[in-house]
């Protein structure tokens, strides 16, 4: 496939259409749309099972890079084992971006819903061995956080269990040069196994912090939240500061916290203890939430080079996610925060896909942001920020300027026989068929990846023309 030219590509203000192999599109997708795409090529393709997506990782363990892809609940057949297996985690070989190769399935638990989900993956090489963190499900939804040594990606084994009895766990990060982890979670139990205290937190979501710097023995350090408010959905450490995301899609609170202050200060949640480590926090509209706070810190700005002072400057990329089908809300956006006064951190840019170049409101499913990727790879880093958008598929946003950020590149797959319908119940019931991008990663090779909630699967793609320029390739 090749991308059209830039200036061709800008007169069709990105419309135009490029089919995924030779031939029509409507021969390659009979039901649903084809695929668009400016300045974006794809490159490689797995159906990941035909399995509900939402959080790939892409890992480099030795010459090989792995993909670990965390599913939402449900089923689907493993041909690795003939077996039906509750969705779990995808383990896929992208050395080859081309040809993918589907190494290994773990499955999530048994139950219905969410409960045999396992949304989130994380990896990080710790003593020699390279291990996966993800969510899992048991007696609830999304009910906790285990370990497992995927040091031979193809033959996974379980190293531990964190935590189990909680609600509604969802993203979470790992340190994998100090091993602390932070897993969002709720804590609706009496009592947790692994942490002495009370929990029984009045939320649907907070923070629980631990100590992974050796995966099988896992050390509770504390719970963290907002004091007084709902916790949310993401939390992104980086040196002396964790900027926490709140609120998913409403009442949204960005947060700055004092890293050290926060693991070593004392661990009953009461309102001082959480107020302590914190060092500023940015009240959103009650329209928009923070689903994931990603940090781009010294960036220089071009413009302001004459200028005396203040010409490098601090940020967080703060997105706001949809989550109604067919534009039945707010519309969702992603916000340029500077920080570079932490203790007034101020909303200076705005970044959403203007409705009107696509018709995606009609189109099906979900139409807006979900999330950011949030690798720090020096060939995007400062450079480009990729934001999953439902069926407006992976927008690649050029944040060189970050006081007018601007859209550099798109990409959305085709629909397959594989995608899920997405319906709709007012004012009648309706149901279409589009893609539904979840989450976006990127590599320090300079692929991008992106899962799909509709059971489309993951693709593979890259940047060409004018926005490939822009990272030097």
């Amino acid at each position: 496939m090749t991308s059209l030219p830039g200036r061709l590509s800008l007169i069709f203000l990105g419309l135009a259409l490029t089919s995924l192999a030779a031939g029509s599109a409507s021969s390659q997708t009979p039901r649903g749309h084809g695929a668009e795409a400016r300045d974006m090529e794809l490159v490689g393709h797995d159906d990941l099972q035909g399995r509900s997506a939402y959080q790939p990782t892409i890992h480099k363990q030795g010459g090989r890079f792995i993909a670990y892809v965390g599913h939402h609940g449900g089923k689907a057949r493993n041909p690795l084992t003939g077996t039906e297996e509750e969705n779990g985690t995808s383990i896929v070989d992208v050395t080859d971006p081309a040809r993918p190769l589907y190494l290994a399935h773990i499955p999530g638990a048994s139950g219905g819903s969410e409960q045999g989900g396992a949304q989130m993956a994380r990896v990080c090489d710790r003593q020699g061995k390279t291990y996966l963190l993800r969510t899992f499900g048991n007696v609830v939804p999304n009910s906790g956080h285990e370990v497992w040594d995927v040091s031979d990606p193809a033959k996974p084994r379980k190293a531990s269990t964190l935590v189990t009895g909680l609600t509604s766990t969802h993203k979470n990060f790992w340190e994998c040069d100090t091993g602390t982890a932070y897993l969002i979670s709720g804590d609706l139990a009496k009592t947790d196994p692994l942490q002495a205290g009370p929990s029984g937190w009045r939320t649907s979501r907070m923070t629980k912090i631990y100590d992974l710097s050796d995966p099988a023995k896992p050390i509770f350090v504390r719970d963290f939240g907002l004091a007084g408010q709902e916790p949310g959905s993401s939390a992104a450490p980086v040196g002396s500061r964790v900027y926490f995301a709140y609120g998913t899609s409403t009442d949204g609170v960005l947060q700055i916290v004092d890293r050290q202050k926060l693991l070593s200060g004392p661990k009953a949640p009461t309102p001082a203890n959480l107020n302590a480590p914190e060092i500023s926090r940015l009240y959103m509209s009650p329209n928009w939430g923070g689903h994931t706070a990603f940090p781009v810190l010294g960036m220089t700005i071009g413009d302001w080079a004459t200028n005396t002072k203040g010409n490098v400057r601090d940020f967080v990329v703060l997105v706001s996610e949809a989550i109604a089908n067919e534009c039945r809300e707010f519309r969702q956006a992603t916000f340029l925060v500077d920080i570079t006064t932490e203790t007034r951190p101020f909303s200076v840019a705005t970044f959403q896909v203007p409705e009107s170049l696509g018709g995606f409101c009609k189109r099906g499913g979900r139409f807006g942001p979900h999330s950011s990727s949030e690798s720090f790879a020096p060939i995007f880093y400062k450079k480009l920020v990729f934001i999953a958008y439902f069926n407006a598929g992976v927008r690649a946003v050029d944040i060189r300027d970050p006081y007018a950020p601007r859209e550099a590149a798109f990409y959305v797959p085709a629909t397959t026989e594989r995608t899920a319908e997405r319906c709709v119940t007012e004012p009648t019931r309706s149901c279409k068929v589009a893609i539904q991008t979840n989450n976006v990663e990127t590599d320090e090779r300079g692929y991008v990846y992106l899962v799909d909630r509709a059971n489309t699967g993951l693709h593979i793609v890259r940047l060409t023309g004018e926005a490939a320029k822009i990272v030097g390739n």
